[in-house]
């Protein structure tokens, strides 16, 4: 009886977007040279010439917070400030979807102190956390199937303990539809 007091919302974003993609024989260099003349660009498809880009992102409600007060994974397996971004594209009747997500590494760690980049530490012990993050990556598989987890943690800094416990979890779980990659930003800067 009360519905229609009750508004779903999210807390994200959403922007879709019409494009077209123009192909022509010139080159690069021709088409910045001031001596071209402008020419009339030929589309894809001259019956549908655009097509339409979407990109949704939905923050959990679960553990959101601030960034360095909200950190690792709860007893229901939720990590803090999570997000889904999905990228839609409708071309031809045919709709196209890829699905992203990010969240805080799925241990038990925090920060402590206001200071610039406090140093992590884990506050449970891996024993702890094997329920938790086995909670969260059924979840995860349950909507998404197979997933690659990609690790931005840094592997050589303060971060490293955050990184060593992520992947000692991922290879206790030992699922096949998860593929681990770790990604160092210092290693490619």
């Amino acid at each position: 009886e009360v519905d229609f007091w009750i508004i779903p919302i999210i807390q994200g974003f959403v922007q879709i977007e019409e494009l077209v993609v123009n192909y022509s024989e010139s080159s690069d260099d021709d088409k910045s040279s001031p001596e071209t003349p402008p020419q009339e660009s030929s589309c894809v498809d001259d019956v549908h010439p655009a097509f339409l880009v979407a990109l949704v992102s939905r923050r959990s409600r679960h553990r959101a917070g601030m960034r360095y007060k909200r950190r690792g994974v709860d007893k229901n397996g939720n990590v803090a400030n999570y997000v889904e971004t999905e990228q839609l594209i409708h071309v031809h009747n045919h709709t196209l979807s890829y699905i992203q997500t990010r969240g805080s590494v799925p241990v038990f760690w925090s920060q402590v102190g206001y200071r610039y980049n406090p140093r992590p530490r884990l506050d449970k012990s891996e024993n702890e956390t094997v329920p938790c993050f086995r909670a969260h990556f059924e979840e995860q598989l349950k909507n998404y199937k197979k997933q690659v987890i990609i690790n931005l943690v840094d592997q050589t800094g303060r971060e490293k303990i955050i990184g060593d416990a992520y992947l000692k979890q991922v290879l206790l779980y030992n699922n096949a539809n998860l593929t681990y990659v770790s990604f160092d930003f210092h290693e490619h800067w």
